[in-house]
């Protein structure tokens, strides 16, 4: 960062140099306003320190330069003749702040560490939006994410099925209302299902629709979510959920652009372009029988892997920037700064639950602080940590049972603090409803307990 410093007293100049190279600015020094203006001509700089008398003029005069040529310059003011006008005039002029001479040095650090958190932060957010505004509110800066955002463009413009895969929490569904944004439907809707969230019965009468009459309490017609979005954009998250039974039935609509409602013997075309979402391995699915192999192909015209947060954790400043400004602006907090050790613990652990979880421990953080700063106050940080630091015995362990415990206790922890309520229980551990009943079900088939 730069720093420009004028004052006509040598001593006061060198000594506030000393003080900015401190913090590793690199100081320009002016005596008079008309240097100080051609400094300014020159050079963009961070941060000024302006003495209100100068022998050629005000250093209000210099204030007014400086904002009118660089306006997010942050501008000290200091003077031997402090007055309420004083501060006034220069506080509507742009200064950041003013002191008085005979100043204390240790003040002039104090103020000099807050400009410069100040600063990192504005730049920060500027960084932040820049990528916000251009793709969905999706951050990243790292090569996987850039990768991911050129490949959006490219393929975003044509009706070609897409197929996006990742892990729970990375940002699936952002990468679908970027695509959504960026296509020729962009003025239609896109409507959005889970497919684990429904039963699979409910799930069909959900996309397809149902006629009156069609089961007992069909007492009136229904439109069907494909239906809805006829024209723009259908997002099938989790779709390596769907039942077979219903996957031959999206498989024929892909086929011939035709539904038919439950209970209807009418067809009726519709026009969608469809996203599909999952954290599952398709490979394996289809080897096991659990999804069709020709309903994979009409979905993967494109495959769009979405880089989970272990792989770019370049990214992890910047969302953290994000979800602090998010949060402090949700709860009403005045959020300043992050503790070393917190973003040293954030940046260290593992994030399984990706951007999600994230998400979560900075909401409760901002919650929890008192004083403006992010730490570590949750006790869920120190089990994570010794969880992941145990020792090896002399005689070695099974890993896989080790592993086992560890996730069966979670899974019982989490049914206590939710009272039971399993949907409840799956959000505390970031899985979906069908995840937590299966592995809850795969330890009581075992007889594993706590």
């Amino acid at each position: 960062m730069r720093a420009l410093i004028v004052d006509d007293e040598l001593n006061i100049r060198k000594v506030l140099k000393v003080i900015f190279e401190e913090s590793d600015f690199e100081v320009h020094e002016a005596a008079n306003v008309s240097e100080s203006f051609a400094l300014i001509k020159d050079y963009f700089f961070d941060v000024a320190i302006v003495d209100m008398r100068l022998p050629d003029g005000s250093g209000i005069d210099v204030l007014r330069m400086i904002k009118g040529t660089n306006p997010d310059t942050v501008v000290l003011v200091i003077t031997a003749f402090a007055s309420t006008e004083t501060a006034v005039e220069t506080m509507k002029a742009g200064a950041y702040d003013y002191v008085t001479k005979p100043f204390n040095l240790d003040e002039i650090r104090i103020i000099l560490k807050n400009i410069s958190e100040k600063i990192l932060l504005e730049n920060r957010v500027k960084e932040l939006q820049q990528y916000a505004d251009e793709y969905q509110n999706m951050i990243g800066k790292s090569e996987a994410m850039q990768r991911l955002f050129k490949v959006i463009d490219k393929v975003a413009p044509f009706d070609s099925h897409i197929l996006i895969i990742g892990e729970s929490g990375s940002g699936k569904e952002l990468i679908a209302k970027a695509l959504h944004n960026r296509s020729r439907r962009l003025n239609r809707r896109l409507v959005a299902i889970n497919c684990a969230s429904l039963p699979s019965e409910l799930l069909e009468s959900e996309l397809f629709g149902y006629s009156k009459g069609a089961f007992t309490g069909a007492y009136t017609s229904k439109r069907g979510l494909i239906e809805d979005a006829d024209g723009g954009t259908l997002f099938l998250d989790e779709i390596g959920e769907m039942p077979l039974s219903l996957q031959s039935k999206l498989l024929r609509f892909l086929e011939d652009k035709k539904i038919r409602p439950l209970g209807s013997g009418k067809e009726t075309n519709v026009d969608v372009r469809v996203l599909a979402a999952t954290n599952k391995t398709f490979k394996e699915l289809i080897e096991k029988g659990e999804f069709r192999e020709d309903l994979y192909y009409r979905l993967s015209t494109f495959e769009l892997r979405v880089p989970s947060l272990r792989e770019r954790r370049e990214d992890i400043p910047l969302l953290l920037d994000h979800f602090i400004r998010l949060f402090s602006k949700k709860f009403e907090k005045n959020i300043i700064k992050v503790d070393p050790a917190f973003l040293d613990y954030i940046m260290q652990h593992e994030l399984r639950g990706n951007v999600r979880e994230l998400k979560n421990i900075i909401e409760r953080e901002v919650i929890l602080s008192e004083d403006g700063c992010i730490r570590c106050t949750s006790g869920q940080y120190q089990i994570r940590i010794d969880n992941a630091s145990a020792e090896i015995p002399e005689e070695g362990l099974d890993i896989n049972l080790y592993l086992a415990n560890i996730e069966n206790e979670l899974l019982q922890k989490a049914l206590k603090k939710s009272n039971g309520i399993k949907t409840r229980a799956a959000e505390l551990l970031g899985l979906t409803f069908r995840e937590f009943r299966y592995r809850l079900t795969k330890y009581k088939d075992t007889g594993d307990s706590i």
